[in-house]
């Protein structure tokens, strides 16, 4: 039985620590702040309860196996876990607006017909069935395997589309917003396209075409929730995790890395408490190794490694929970997603365009949660309905400013006004949170929410190996392979406890 101290108590942590605890090892989780969850945590106030992170579950079979392997309850009996149908209304800048059913790619087709005109649909399911080929050519290496040594053949796209010829004749792979202008046609199925890749914090102007994956895996295989919120999820991972005998210290903050024999041996707490341990597992931003190894580097060059610059380019959130009086009406959609009028100035305003500060977008792109859960609310006469915005993260735009916080949070209010059009009249109190709040929480620089890992680009887009050169230090979580997002944390558990219980000759889940 070896002794594993794993660092941060978030999704990829417990889920590695759950894995292990049933392989026999005493794992003991050391977390600075005062409960689990990471970034899936929750808001609550007079009654009402808000996810302060992702609000709904896409490949939900990530936690039905963890489930599975790690005790007799599977992920059914230990959450109320229900399919969102329909998946999602868009409305977009011209007034349309577009209803998707959930996980169907026929209904996906007629409904983009019957919205955006006839041949909609068809040049919809023609993009789609090609990022099938991404997943195919990607899924193994990608989400299930540990990143592979020659990782770079993994910065080539495998989308199939013809790369795009400039005027002076140079070549370029395909961006996902070449692929939306070229195959696409329509501005609202552009739009519809490129909110995937800007959801995940992903600036379609830039990123890999290999992109298309995401409305693929969201349209293969649905979109979830979990009454109570996906804070449920977390509350019974943590539970799992509790009844493998995993042990959790709660306020403990993590200084160093010990090394003895070059070799990962231990870790010393903030108070001075040295910790001993045969592995030890890093939930947390990569970035921050280096610190707690004495400046000391766990990647060689040509390694996959973070960004160590004082900035952190990754996209963070901006989030408005409002209370609300009066009942959810009969058959709203789960989520909306109200679309910017101006996309150039929206992604100005995320990614920057050469400017040293960035200006938030007054008319963002905003995704509106009204779930239809009881349990999020006082009683049946309120609703709970939460606003979120793809933002730059704290550093680039000065998110401490709470003032201007306000004023941001103004353009979401009037986003939402066009799902409730009864807004005004119906709220109760409103609470903003910004990347700086994020930061706090979470200890994630700049406040920077994690996309997932994705081929193409260079590999510009892919997180650091599971595997450090420093024998013994493992990392998980959102930050490591295979990048951010509930699902692909789940899948960073699974790699590293088989990692640890069979050694690096480990290939993969099977």
């Amino acid at each position: 039985m070896a002794r594993i101290a794993v660092i941060g108590a978030g999704m990829g942590a417990m889920a590695t620590a759950a894995r292990l605890a049933v392989a026999g090892h005493r794992v003991v989780v050391y977390e600075r702040g005062a409960t689990h969850g990471g970034g899936v945590g929750r808001f609550e106030r007079d009654g009402f309860s808000f996810d302060t992170g992702p609000g709904l579950l896409h490949l939900p079979a990530v936690y039905r196996d963890l489930f599975v392997k790690t005790g007799k309850e599977p992920l059914e009996r230990s959450v109320d876990l229900v399919q969102v149908d329909p998946a999602v209304r868009h409305l977009f800048a011209d007034g349309t607006a577009l209803v998707l059913p959930n996980a169907s790619h026929g209904g996906v087709s007629q409904a983009m017909d019957a919205a955006l005109g006839a041949g909609a649909g068809e040049r919809w399911s023609d993009l789609v069935n090609r990022a099938r080929e991404v997943w195919d050519a990607t899924r193994r290496p990608l989400l299930e395997e540990p990143l592979r040594a020659d990782w770079r053949v993994l910065g080539r796209d495998p989308y199939p589309a013809a790369p795009v010829r400039r005027w002076y004749g140079a070549r370029r792979p395909a961006t996902l917003a070449d692929v939306a202008r070229r195959e696409l046609k329509d501005p609202r199925a552009v739009a519809l396209l490129e909110s995937h890749a800007l959801a995940h914090g992903l600036d379609p102007r830039s990123a890999p075409a290999a992109a298309t994956v995401l409305p693929y895996l969201e349209q293969t295989f649905g979109t979830w929730y979990v009454r109570g919120g996906m804070r449920a999820l977390a509350d019974a991972l943590y539970e799992r995790c509790r009844q493998r005998r995993v042990e959790f210290r709660f306020g403990a903050e993590v200084s160093r890395v010990i090394e003895e024999n070059g070799r990962a041996a231990g870790l010393e707490l903030a108070d001075g408490t040295a910790v001993e341990a045969d592995a030890v597992v890093a939930a947390v931003d990569p970035a921050l190794l280096p610190g707690m190894l004495s400046g000391r580097h766990p990647w060689d060059d040509g390694d996959v490694s973070p960004d160590l610059g004082p900035g952190n380019a990754t996209p963070g959130r901006l989030t408005v929970y409002l209370a609300l009086r009066g009942a959810r009406p009969a058959d709203t959609p789960h989520r909306t997603v109200v679309h910017a009028p101006d996309r150039t100035a929206e992604l100005a305003g995320v990614f920057g365009d050469g400017r040293a500060m960035r200006k938030p977008c007054l008319r963002p792109t905003v995704t509106v949660l009204r779930p239809d859960d009881p349990s999020v609310c006082p009683d049946a006469d309120h609703e709970a309905v939460t606003l979120t915005a793809v933002v730059a993260p704290h550093g680039p735009v000065d998110w401490a400013d709470r003032e201007a916080a306000e004023d941001d949070a103004d353009g979401l209010m009037t986003a939402a006004k066009m799902v409730i059009p009864d807004l005004a009249e119906r709220v109760l109190w409103r609470e903003v949170r910004t990347p700086a709040d994020t930061e706090a929480d979470t200890g994630a620089r700049g406040g920077a929410v994690p996309g997932p890992a994705l081929a193409g680009a260079g590999g510009r887009l892919l997180r650091p190996a599971n595997v450090t050169r420093l024998p013994g230090l493992y990392l998980a979580g959102g930050w490591a392979h295979p990048g951010g997002g509930l699902a692909h944390s789940g899948m960073s558990g699974a790699l590293v406890a088989g990692l640890i219980v069979e050694g690096e000759d480990f290939r993969g889940s099977q």
